[in-house]
């Protein structure tokens, strides 16, 4: 489905996080962890740990269920482990097991060894809104078990709710965190043992961008992703670009520029529009059909001279890309150059699949040729 829109204020229209369709999902979550297959079979893990309360299991039903973060506040604690299987694409797959507040990493049924040795990226939960002294003792008791068992896991911690709090506070609360969890692995001799830090709320996009951090840690595909991006807005005087996953709105790869929270703000919203308004007019009579195809493509122009341009690049991801109007009017040279661009990631995405290459491989089959802005043929890969 093709969709044109002109408007002005698209951020006053479509502002909050969760005007995603709720039938646009991944599917129900799993039951315990005891119905999970073996260790070796299971998919990358990022396991979601903190104290009761903290908001754990609220992030995961507003980042990959849709659920409004007005909803979250009926949600029961968490009493017991549960898995949720993300199978969106070969990007973006991987397991989250989200765990109950108070875990017992003594406790001889807790099989800690078998859970970090599986581990891809472990989160950390910290409420800022609540004194987060016994939070850190237990972010340290965390880790640190959690390193021992498995170096390679990519530990993150989530300074969430600070929603509530001002500009202000917020850095301070970060700073005092940081400088506290630091000084707790520097005096257990785990210097080594890197923490990532984000402040995160389900009521902006916060939370999406920091996800979209841990989950790109996870992808052996990243650096070339990267690279085709970059290839691609330089030759198409494009300004800035993201590769989305659709349903959660996680973006899995950008190109080298840095990241503007108000671009990424306004891709997430035209997402938002895009399956918004394809549920409604894109469906056939009988509601078969999908809200987002193969011929799925939208362009918003905003009153700033700002263009914004989805197309469609699998059945799970989008190229939302941000340009001027007056590089739009060379339209055709980017649509030749984005169906290089999508080739070049059929092909990454079938070498992933097929011969699981190391991280950054670009030995993808036949080049495609991007045509520069002077028209000039170059490589996509």
């Amino acid at each position: 489905m093709s969709i044109q829109y002109d408007v002005e204020q698209l951020a006053d229209s479509y502002g909050v996080a969760d005007s995603f369709p709720k039938d646009f999902d991944y599917g129900e979550e799993e039951a315990d962890i005891e119905d999970s297959p073996a260790p070796s079979d299971s998919k990358p893990r990022i396991l979601l740990m903190g104290l009761r309360r903290s908001g754990k299991s609220s992030i995961q039903k507003v980042v990959f269920h849709k659920m409004s973060p007005n909803e979250t506040l009926f949600l029961e604690s968490t009493n017991k482990i549960y898995k949720d299987d993300i199978s969106s694409s070969s990007f973006v797959n991987f397991q989250i097991w989200d765990f109950p507040g108070q875990v017992d990493f003594f406790d001889p049924t807790f099989d800690y060894e078998m859970i970090f040795r599986g581990t891809g990226a472990l989160i950390f939960v910290i409420d800022a809104q609540d004194d987060y002294v016994e939070a850190l003792g237990r972010l340290h008791l965390t880790v640190s078990r959690a390193y021992r068992v498995n170096p390679e896991i990519n530990f993150e911690v989530f300074i969430h709710k600070v929603d509530g709090l001002s500009d202000d506070h917020k850095i301070e609360t970060q700073r005092d965190i940081h400088q506290r969890a630091n000084d707790d692995l520097a005096d257990a001799s785990l210097e080594k043992l890197h923490l990532s830090f984000y402040l995160t709320s389900i009521y902006d996009h916060s939370i999406f961008e920091a996800f979209s951090k841990v989950v790109q840690k996870l992808i052996p595909q990243l650096p070339t992703l990267e690279n085709l991006l970059n290839i691609f807005i330089s030759n198409s005087g494009i300004e800035k670009a993201f590769l989305f996953d659709v349903v959660s709105k996680i973006y899995i790869a950008t190109d080298s520029s840095p990241v503007d929270m108000q671009s990424y703000e306004l891709c997430c919203d035209m997402i938002d529009v895009v399956i918004d308004v394809s549920c409604i007019y894109g469906l056939r009579e009988d509601g078969s059909g999908s809200a987002y195809d193969k011929e799925s493509m939208a362009i918003i122009k905003l009153n700033n001279t700002t263009v914004l341009y989805l197309k469609e690049v699998t059945k799970f991801l989008a190229l939302v890309c941000i340009l001027r109007e007056e590089s739009f009017e060379r339209k055709g040279l980017i649509d030749y150059n984005f169906h290089c661009f999508r080739k070049a990631i059929h092909e990454v995405f079938e070498v992933g699949v097929s011969t699981q290459r190391p991280a950054g491989s670009q030995a993808v089959g036949s080049p495609c040729k991007v045509v520069a802005l002077n028209g000039t043929p170059r490589n996509t890969v």
